[in-house]
């Protein structure tokens, strides 16, 4: 029986480092990365200008020559304009990572107005855009330095994309 018990303790030990020491561990910067993609995703849903622009870049441009402040006001627009604005962050590659640099492609999804439900129902298809940014890393912390974005159609979608934007239309 103090065998039993013995084991039993062990095993519990066991797995409680299994468990504990993963979330212990340092992320990765392509963690992190993956991690801020996601976050932006639901600030620009929650339509919150104080989560987004401190992960800008003071020295950031976008493809339309826009500094932090137009961008800022570019998207304080947007947000006053639309209503239900859903944005999904389908799938992300990095294409270029150094301890201060990364590249990104990610491909989103997005609607607005109406009830989200709604939407799924009648399956209206969102609007695809293939977002690619410059990250810089400060003190530990990614920042976005550049970003352009275009529209694309469901056939320029990555694969695992198409099939994640497949998942989120489907309604059974």
């Amino acid at each position: 029986m103090k065998n039993l018990c013995k084991r039993k303790a062990l095993l519990l030990v066991i797995l409680m480092v299994v468990v504990i020491f993963p979330s212990c561990r340092k992320k990765t910067d392509r963690e992190l990365i993956l991690e801020m993609m996601s976050d932006i995703g639901k600030f620009v849903e929650d339509k919150d200008i104080n989560k987004i622009m401190p992960l800008i870049s003071e020295d950031y441009s976008d493809f339309q020559n826009r500094g932090k402040m137009e961008t800022m006001d570019m998207l304080r627009s947007y947000f006053r304009q639309f209503r239900g604005i859903v944005f999904n962050v389908l799938s992300s590659h990095i294409d270029e990572l150094s301890p201060e640099e990364a590249s990104i492609q990610t491909d989103v999804s997005l609607s607005s107005g109406g009830v989200k439900i709604l939407r799924k129902l009648v399956r209206v298809s969102p609007d695809n855009y293939r977002i690619t940014m410059k990250l810089r890393k400060r003190n530990g912390q990614w920042y976005i330095r550049y970003a352009e974005w275009e529209y694309i159609s469901l056939e320029e979608l990555f694969p695992e994309s198409l099939a994640i934007l497949k998942k989120i239309l489907k309604t059974d």
